[in-house]
């Protein structure tokens, strides 16, 4: 995970004086998980999670705000402030602010979507088939969020139908037992090494 972090803070900024790196791929896939140990290998770089910005009523139609209150900010240099979406009292919270970092990740479903990539300093996709992920997501969420679920997953097809965000990864990030696996993605923005990074170093495999 370390080698992988310096490589990411060795990129050139993409957003004002950020690089913002996209943790795309199916919900349930291990997005949140992924980004949470990067960031702490990156010496706790934030982390936006698409979930506070998404809602019931916008499932992923929620790209204008993101681009008005996040991306539009820190490109200028300035602070961003965006609305947590509460999914139970399904409501926004109060503002959040998210001051420019050398590095910020942006992870959730729609994290490499084609108005957010030309910001994009890298765009990782958790290479997961979908319906494993879904299932995961679900045992993951219990009872209480099926009815969700079902509408979700429609929606999340439609989604990468019109938008697909896998075919434009510089990484593929597959989980193994001994951490993560990154992989070159399809947009073959890398060279032929790839590095399985393991939670106690990592180890360059060619």
């Amino acid at each position: 995970m370390r080698a992988l972090a310096d490589r990411l803070r060795r990129l050139p900024p993409s957003c004002g004086t950020v690089r913002l790196i996209g943790v795309d791929g199916h919900a349930g896939s291990g997005k949140s998980t992924f980004a949470g140990e990067l960031a702490v290998a990156l010496g706790e770089a934030p982390v936006l999670h698409l979930d506070d910005v998404a809602s019931h009523e916008e499932l992923f139609s929620w790209d204008g705000r993101l681009l008005s209150e996040v991306v539009e900010p820190l490109r200028r240099g300035a602070t961003a402030r965006y609305f947590p979406y509460d999914w139970r009292a399904r409501r926004f919270g109060p503002a959040r602010p998210l001051p420019p970092a050398p590095v910020i990740l942006v992870e959730g479903v729609g994290a490499g979507r084609r108005v957010l990539r030309p910001y994009l300093a890298r765009l990782l996709w958790m290479e997961l088939p979908r319906e494993e992920a879904w299932a995961r997501g679900r045992s993951r969420d219990g009872e209480e969020q099926r009815e969700f679920w079902s509408g979700w997953v429609e929606a999340e097809r439609r989604h990468f139908a019109e938008d697909p965000s896998r075919p434009f990864a510089d990484l593929l990030v597959r989980q193994s037992a001994q951490g993560y696996e990154v992989l070159p993605g399809p947009a073959g923005t890398v060279g032929p090494d790839h590095f399985v990074t393991h939670r106690d170093g990592p180890s360059a495999v060619c």
